[in-house]
């Protein structure tokens, strides 16, 4: 199986933020575990979570070390409009943008985990 995690919620947004965000990587270390090809994109506010979940004193820390090896990278226009370009530039991760929506700096596109026939699940 294909499982591409969309990470959308906002770390700013409290504990349902929290929760969405911990589903999406637990769900991600289950299926790495079980052989799935598996990748893990920021996207929206959600750009702003590496940069949290790199200190070690986050609860989500351990579990976040744990999938980064599929992290693909994050929205390089939501991390720009988010105000987490430069977090995510310190944090090692790529900018995603593969849909050149006009206006934009370029979108991650999740258009192309559907194309591809990935189980795409948004949190």
């Amino acid at each position: 199986m294909k499982t591409a995690i969309i990470i959308l919620s906002d770390p700013k947004a409290g504990d349902e933020a929290l929760g969405r965000m911990f589903n999406g990587l637990a769900l991600a270390a289950e299926a790495i575990q079980q052989g799935d090809e598996t990748e893990i994109i920021f996207t929206g506010a959600g750009t702003r979570w590496p940069e949290t979940l790199s200190s070690p004193a986050h609860p989500a820390h351990g579990l976040y070390q744990t999938v980064l090896p599929v992290v693909a990278g994050a929205c390089n226009h939501c991390a720009i409009v988010f105000g987490a370009e430069d977090a995510l530039k310190s944090c090692g991760l790529q900018p995603i943008k593969d849909n050149a929506l006009a206006g934009t700096h370029g979108l991650a596109s999740i258009r192309r985990y559907l194309v591809e026939g990935w189980q795409t699940l948004v949190f």
